[in-house]
């Protein structure tokens, strides 16, 4: 009949129960349909512009969602500050969004450097904020060194763009 021998015969006897009980599990049927495209992640609306508190809402009702620094500097300078004024003012009149600081550095100086540096210009941003009346908690921050830059170049134009600290609101 078989030239199968009889202990490998028995021993593919519990892989056939398991496969049998999976394929017998069956998903509970969903509650409700998702929500069409648009209807709950659409920010922008044509008749009355940004949802409040969405990046696009941001992005609409401040100076700049960046501020700009010097080679090897990290510290908040006046032009910054009126920036960061604008985005408090927006972060205090809603006060039920959380945002993220991200700092970035041009190409020059090791990975480990720029990285540090990111961080310090991302919390520089923070602290000025936290000085405005946006509470910390609100407030995270990443620094992702030389690793995103803004511009792609190897002169001053492209590393002046590289230099920021970036606000972006979090869901």
């Amino acid at each position: 009949m078989s030239h199968i021998p009889a202990s490998l015969k028995f021993a593919s006897i519990p892989l056939l129960v398991a496969a049998l009980s999976l394929s017998a599990c069956s998903k509970k049927a969903p509650e409700g349909l998702p929500p069409a495209p648009g209807d709950s992640t659409d920010y922008y609306n044509s008749s009355s512009g940004p949802v409040k508190g969405s990046q696009e809402d941001f992005l609409a009702n401040v100076a700049a969602d960046r501020i700009f620094f010097e080679t090897d500097r990290s510290n908040v300078d006046s032009e910054d500050q009126e920036i960061l004024r604008s985005q408090a003012a927006w972060l205090v009149a809603n006060p039920s969004v959380r945002i993220r600081i991200e700092g970035h550095c041009d190409e020059r100086g090791t990975r480990e450097y720029n990285l540090a540096l990111g961080e310090r210009r991302a919390n520089a941003a923070k602290n000025y904020l936290s000085t405005l009346g946006v509470e910390t908690s609100r407030i995270s921050v990443v620094s992702f060194g030389k690793e995103r830059p803004d511009a792609l170049g190897s002169d001053e134009q492209a590393w002046g763009l590289n230099r920021r600290a970036v606000t972006v609101t979090v869901r």
